[in-house]
């Protein structure tokens, strides 16, 4: 349940919204310049050097697009209190690009992440989270 006040609830749907859009400007808007990712794996690795979090981020969901140009995403469940939120997303589309190493393989693709959010000043200034990479990857190579 989002609790009315969180000033984090409102960034859930607009995550979903811009990637869902493939507005790749919008989606970098919603990050502070100084935005904090705790989720470092497979799925979210560290940004190049000279790269601050944000743009990694970015480019980690600009890879992700190309790979699955018709990607869609969809909220399964929120919490949300205060500065907080947490949402469970489900992602799905096909693999018609380069994704993970993996060459295009035309196959439908759908896969989760776990995600929790600080806001501040209308922007997300912190994410940890957990992207089910293992999953995508064993329907890659099914």
């Amino acid at each position: 349940m989002a609790d009315k006040k969180s000033a984090a609830a409102p960034l859930i749907e607009k995550f979903a919204a811009t990637l869902s859009a493939h507005d790749l400007t919008a989606f970098a808007a919603l990050f502070s310049d100084n935005y904090v990712n705790h989720q470092l794996s497979a799925a979210a690795p560290p940004p190049p050097q000279g790269k601050s979090p944000k743009q990694g981020t970015v480019a980690v969901f600009t890879a992700r697009l190309a790979g699955i140009p018709d990607l869609k995403v969809e909220i399964e469940a929120t919490v949300a209190s205060g500065d907080r939120a947490a949402a469970s997303f489900v992602y799905s589309g096909s693999h018609n690009g380069p994704l993970s190493g993996v060459a295009p393989t035309g196959r439908a693709l759908r896969f989760t992440s776990c995600d929790i959010f600080r806001v501040q000043g209308g922007l997300i200034v912190e994410h940890w989270g957990m992207g089910d990479i293992a999953g995508v990857l064993a329907q890659l190579k099914a």
